[in-house]
């Protein structure tokens, strides 16, 4: 898959996003998600600066964080971050088309966005459903490479397969699952554990937990 191959798929997932963000009510916005200790409005911010750092704006903030990564993505975060979450909303719906990176690890800022989806929509009771095409791409990137997350050293050792889509990755013991579940397993997401099944399933969990 070429670079332009995988904005299409970035943008199709940030807009698809903002699409679930419009339907939010003031209350939502201020809801905790999967990740850490971040609301709605603080992941969409991340998600925002994420789409608009790039390698030596990158490099810059990193270097003034002392080389720690909560620091940076806090500064960053707080940058993003508008008056109301719906000038949060605003600054992330004009991110949607941007083609701004650090590195050129495309599948893993789609993996970003897909996931941080995940964070938001998850916890809400909410169903946001990426492109099969695009989670395939992530599944197979998560497993091959550790980067943002290190899924590849999560399931080494394992095999997972999806049961609703084109991926198998790994050897030994099976996990079986959806291709989406598998993805948030990689991102070591505890709530997605529950879904995997196979002799190899308990392991993966327990690995997960120990993140």
């Amino acid at each position: 898959m070429g670079d332009a191959e995988h904005w299409t798929l970035i943008h199709t997932e940030r807009a698809r996003l903002a699409e679930l963000l419009d339907r939010l009510d003031a209350e939502q916005w201020h809801a905790p998600t999967l990740c850490a200790d971040w609301s709605v409005e603080e992941v969409v911010a991340h998600l925002s600066a994420a789409a608009n750092t790039g390698r030596w704006a990158w490099i810059r903030s990193i270097l003034a964080a002392g080389f720690d990564p909560a620091k940076h993505n806090a500064r960053l975060l707080s940058r993003y971050r508008g008056r109301s979450p719906y000038e949060t909303l605003a600054t992330f719906r004009v991110s949607i088309t941007a083609t701004i990176a650090p590195t050129k690890d495309y599948p893993a800022f789609l993996g970003e966005v897909i996931v941080h989806g995940q964070d938001i929509a998850r916890p809400l009771g909410l169903k946001l459903m990426p492109s099969r095409e695009a989670l395939v791409e992530v599944a197979r990137y998560f497993a091959s490479k550790d980067f943002a997350v290190n899924s590849r050293t999560l399931i080494k050792g394992l095999t997972l397969e999806a049961d609703d889509a084109d991926f198998s990755a790994g050897d030994g013991p099976q996990v079986t699952s959806s291709v989406l579940a598998l993805v948030m397993a990689m991102a070591g997401r505890p709530s997605f554990a529950a879904d995997l099944t196979g002799a190899g399933s308990e392991e993966l969990r327990r690995r997960i937990a120990g993140t």
